[in-house]
């Protein structure tokens, strides 16, 4: 009995150590809705049993990291309070981190941050990247946590109004670095962090295509980055109908992953992470093959 804090202290060290931005390869991150209103899959998994299962099935089909997240930031969503969002995230959190399931919680709230990092989460994914709560950089910066910098131009129900760019992956990147150089100067270590360009947030059609295409210039900040493509708006009629339902993009998103992946992405964020599996194996079998 007493070597059981030893053992769940090494496990948890070994999760971290899979989740940290300093290692190498490019991570599946499932996503975990546990809401009813998300633009793909709301009210799905929304009780603690039907999340836990989904996040079983999200490892099974390849994800390394399930990323929880208790409250939309689809357009035009509004804020919840962050009791209950942590009514929703920290029951989830605590029984994967009990199975050794590596966590991140998708949050703009520093108490649910904190809470969740105190419950096992290896990363807090912050599409506000610390802006929306101040105390957020106290959060990381104290506990260590790895910290996904989203760029960011306001909340959900107001973001589309901020959609203006005269050369939109020069002004993103300007953005990010400014942002992630303010967090250093707090506190927050480097090697802490990766830079997500925010696909979809404060971002119309063309944009977001822009930024992909303009991936490089972001690699370029020295910094590991997130691609979260997955299943948003612009992907509409490519690689499916248009109009048809979010789930049809699957494959679309599969290809970014692996565009993402061979251009150096620390992360892709998914919602079902097969598809994107199956193409980064047969990537890894190429690169293998030629090796």
């Amino acid at each position: 009995m007493t070597d059981l804090p030893t053992r769940r202290a090494r496990r948890l060290a070994e999760v971290r150590r899979a989740a940290h931005p300093a290692q190498s390869g490019t991570r599946v991150m499932g996503i975990l809705n546990v809401t009813p209103d998300s633009f793909s899959d709301g009210g799905l998994h929304l009780a603690v049993d039907a999340a836990v299962a989904h996040a079983r099935d999200l490892v099974a089909n390849g994800a390394d990291l399930v990323d929880v997240g208790g409250e939309s930031t689809r357009p035009g969503a509004e804020r919840v309070l962050p009791t209950v969002e942590q009514e929703r995230v920290l029951p989830v959190v605590r029984q994967l981190v009990s199975e050794g399931i590596a966590v991140s919680v998708d949050t703009m709230n520093a108490s649910t941050a904190e809470l969740s990092v105190a419950a096992g989460a290896v990363v807090v994914n912050d599409v506000s990247g610390g802006l929306a709560d101040p105390d957020m950089v106290r959060v990381v910066r104290d506990t260590g946590t790895g910290f996904v910098v989203m760029h960011w131009r306001g909340h959900s129900d107001r973001m589309y109004r901020n959609a203006e760019y005269t050369h939109a992956v020069e002004e993103v990147r300007r953005e990010v670095e400014f942002r992630v150089a303010e967090l250093i100067v707090l506190g927050v270590r480097e090697e802490q962090v990766v830079i997500d360009p925010g696909l979809g947030f404060a971002k119309r059609g063309a944009q977001n295509w822009e930024i992909l295409a303009g991936y490089e210039r972001f690699a370029s900040i020295g910094l590991p980055v997130l691609v979260a493509a997955s299943r948003k708006r612009f992907l509409d009629g490519v690689g499916s109908p248009a109009g048809a339902p979010p789930a049809d993009r699957d494959l679309a998103t599969a290809a970014i992953s692996l565009l993402a992946a061979e251009r150096g992405a620390w992360g892709v964020r998914v919602h079902d992470p097969a598809p994107t599996r199956a193409v980064l194996d047969v990537w890894d079998a190429w690169r293998a093959a030629r090796t």
